[in-house]
């Protein structure tokens, strides 16, 4: 299950000064939980104002958008098919949004297990063309530009307190990201060099920034091996049921990793519960100390990355019974 847009019960003192901006007589806006993933490298939530209905797309623009494959050869059936799209691309920026496709695939396709299974992913590149350079609010606040995908710092102007959040039109970008043959997981790259990404159902990164690759990565964690998080913001003590998610557990003697107990970890851990994860400081642990699911930058840990190894097996049936490669030496 996806995690990174999360609807959660409680509102920040952030929120609560926005509901109070709110005209007398006039309707709050609705609220969402979204990933912020930070210059550092750590990742938070922030509540932003939901975007408000979606315009839709420009067929004729769409009619327009050539699809170019960027890695594989694989049946689409039997593959992960990742669809980039790009937003602030001009006909004249193509070759930049190409250099941006190919060097965010080759960051991702460098780490594990993204490394050992490559063979098995199909990368698509959907050349999304805008009328303008660039996105909204870049370099500064207010600056509006015409692109297809609606992207832009602030999420979209809407957070009037995350300037790294680079949020998109997601109707439009999963409707061009459909001109591909399938596509698992989009990922929406902005003509920027500033610092940005968000979390989603179509996850977004500057294009021509180099720490912002890692967004994609933590991203896949969640839609293909149906991580949490292991970050511990914004919430206190956790008293819920046993979390679903492998990664995470409300167990302190980490029962729930057993076989790895002990085991050093590919993040440079070793496999012992702790304490802090899944927006809770208290009462969920996880398996390592400090994993790609907390800090962009790391690797996965050993649970982590064998769970994503069998959700490729559950994606790509050849996997099921081809020789698979061997794993990596950890």
């Amino acid at each position: 299950m996806h995690r990174s847009r999360l609807v959660l019960p409680a509102l920040t003192v952030a929120a609560l000064a926005m509901f109070a901006q709110v005209p007398a007589g006039g309707a709050a806006p609705a609220m969402e939980w979204r990933e912020v993933f930070n210059e550092d490298g750590t990742i938070t939530q922030a509540l932003t104002p939901k975007a408000p209905a979606e315009t839709t797309t420009d067929f004729r623009a769409m009619s327009a958008a050539e699809v170019t494959k960027i890695h594989g050869d694989r049946d689409p059936s039997d593959a992960f098919d990742l669809v980039f799209v790009g937003d602030g691309y001009t006909t004249d920026d193509m070759a930049t949004y190409t250099a941006n496709v190919k060097s965010k695939w080759d960051e991702l396709s460098a780490v594990e297990p993204f490394a050992t299974y490559k063979q098995y992913f199909n990368v698509w590149q959907v050349n999304v063309i805008s009328t303008e350079s660039g996105v909204d609010h870049d370099p500064t606040r207010g600056l509006l530009k015409d692109t297809a995908l609606d992207m832009g710092f602030w999420c979209q102007g809407r957070d009037a307190n995350t300037e790294r959040l680079l949020c998109v039109n997601e109707t439009k970008a999963k409707d061009f990201a459909a001109l591909a043959p399938e596509a698992d997981q989009v990922i929406a790259l902005g003509n920027t060099t500033k610092y940005g990404g968000a979390g989603g159902s179509v996850a977004t990164a500057s294009g021509s920034n180099a720490q912002a690759g890692q967004i994609a990565i933590h991203e896949l964690g969640h839609s293909i091996g149906g991580l949490a998080d292991e970050y511990d913001y914004p919430y206190l003590d956790y008293t819920g049921a046993e979390p679903r998610e492998i990664n995470v557990t409300k167990d302190p003697t980490g029962a729930k990793w057993g076989e790895y107990l002990g085991q050093p970890s590919p993040d440079g851990g070793v496999i012992a519960p702790v304490e802090g994860a899944r927006y809770y400081k208290t009462g969920l642990y996880r398996p390592t100390a400090n994993s790609i699911m907390r800090t962009l930058g790391k690797q996965f840990n050993s649970i982590g990355r064998d769970a994503m190894i069998k959700a490729f097996k559950a994606k790509i049936p050849s996997l099921n019974w081809e020789t698979a490669p061997a794993p990596p030496i950890r």
